[in-house]
């Protein structure tokens, strides 16, 4: 699959079954080239330009599974790993941020 069919997806998290968005960026590891995480933009955008909000990282382990036009994460409140806001990057184990 290429990144630019990913990003047509919509992101829906399973637990509430509220949709996150669509995906904007994707953070990639350089050594192993795997997948880290899917970056979600805000959803206040306006011709480009961010008007509120901020975007939302969802680490690969989250995913449940990708569909032909969405993709279902899990993010429940009490699991070890969940998503956070780029502001907040640096709270992540994995390093690298």
């Amino acid at each position: 699959m290429r990144a630019s069919e990913l990003q047509a997806k919509d992101v829906v998290n399973v637990s509430d079954g509220r949709k996150l968005g669509v995906i904007g960026d994707l953070d990639i590891d350089q050594d192993s080239g795997l997948i880290r995480s899917m970056i979600i933009p805000p959803t206040g955008r306006f011709f480009g330009m961010v008007t509120s909000g901020e975007e939302v990282v969802i680490p690969w382990t989250q995913i449940v599974k990708i569909g032909s036009d969405v993709v279902l994460v899990d993010l429940r409140a009490g699991s070890q790993e969940s998503a956070y806001l780029a502001g907040s990057r640096t709270s992540m184990t994995s390093g690298g941020y």
